[in-house]
């Protein structure tokens, strides 16, 4: 079974091809970075009119890497939430489209579970169950991951998930939009020990994470530093090292806390934080030294994209067929809870 994914729910339009028994085929993805850094986030209007014009050029362009036609398709799967609406729409309404004019089934697929499944397409595979770390701009959570569809949450975050938290000290730092990749490049440059910050609800006793109280500490050490006018480009990396080492440190100590509750020995990261290299290196050293295994989607998988959509339409179709429909009347759920059916659709 051929499945055409398509992932808009923020700020990447990403399409892709998946093959049943083969792979991955193609996938194609656009980031709308350069056009929400002037505003310093996302826009969701902008992000939406944004999508209407990617779309179908990255279709082109995944059917021609793939070598095939539009009638080679056999279902499409489309993000339905959680995300922003607009954007949301947008996908939905070009795989309904496209679905009823080819006359194919199409499922909607919740965002996380995409992420979730990422990790699938690298080789090899995590087998499961497994232990899930999902980190990004908007969730920050450990699950259990029993099959396909089988999700046990264990912990999540109590405010800021850990990417807004990069974010928000990526703008106290001064430092460009995405806060992710930035924050993290200048912690390279700073001295470890330097500056030491709170480490949130290491020892709660529990799975859950809070990342809010961290951000007030950045700002409590940028105006102590501006105050005895100390702010330069050394102190900046010595706050971004002190921060990133703190935003490590939890999550680690959270996911190892999580394989032993759950008598666990595979651990996989999923979402766009989980391509942060600080992140990697310590899950990696934990890995070595407490004898588990860490698995991770590609760099290039990591982010917001159209082939783990792609897969998680494949994965579903081929347990449960009677998820897709020709019934082409939709709707989006911009708050879908994971494991839960979808709340809302079309009348």
């Amino acid at each position: 079974m051929l499945v055409l994914g398509i992932e808009s729910s923020c700020d990447e339009t990403g399409l892709a091809l998946y093959e049943t028994g083969h792979g991955l085929r193609a996938h194609a993805l656009h980031s709308q970075i350069a056009m929400h850094r002037e505003y310093g986030g996302v826009v969701p209007e902008l992000a939406s009119r944004d999508h209407i014009r990617r779309a179908l050029p990255l279709l082109e362009t995944v059917l021609a890497e793939a070598g095939v036609g539009r009638q080679a398709i056999d279902a499409i799967a489309y993000t339905a939430g959680p995300g922003l609406a607009g954007a949301l729409l947008v996908g939905a309404s070009v795989a309904n489209g496209l679905a009823f004019a080819l006359d194919r089934p199409v499922v909607p697929i919740h965002h996380l579970e995409g992420h979730l499944l990422s990790p699938l397409l690298a080789d090899p595979p995590p087998a499961f169950p497994f232990v899930a770390l999902l980190v990004s701009g908007g969730h920050t959570q450990l699950m259990r991951v029993d099959d396909v569809g089988e999700y046990t949450i264990l912990g999540e975050t109590l405010d800021d998930a850990a990417g807004e938290a990069f974010d928000k000290t990526a703008k106290l730092l001064g430092l460009g939009y995405p806060g992710g990749p930035a924050v993290s490049a200048l912690a390279a440059q700073g001295r470890p020990g330097a500056v030491t910050l709170p480490r949130p609800m290491r020892h709660s006793g529990d799975l859950d994470f809070s990342f809010s109280g961290l951000k007030t500490a950045v700002l409590t050490q940028v105006r102590a530093a501006e105050r005895d006018g100390r702010l330069d480009d050394a102190c900046r990396a010595d706050i971004a090292r002190g921060f990133v080492d703190a935003v490590v440190d939890v999550l680690a100590e959270k996911s190892l806390s999580a394989l032993r509750a759950n008598g666990l020995g595979r651990l996989v990261v999923a979402g766009g934080v989980g391509a942060n290299q600080q992140l990697r290196e310590r899950l990696n050293a934990l890995a070595a030294k407490r004898r588990f295994t860490v698995h991770y989607p590609d760099l290039a998988l990591c982010t917001d994209n159209g082939a783990m959509i792609a897969l998680a339409g494949a994965l579903r179709l081929a347990r449960w067929p009677e998820q897709a429909t020709r019934d082409y009347r939709y709707g989006v759920s911009p708050r879908w809870e994971l494991g839960k059916p979808q709340p809302r659709r079309a009348a």
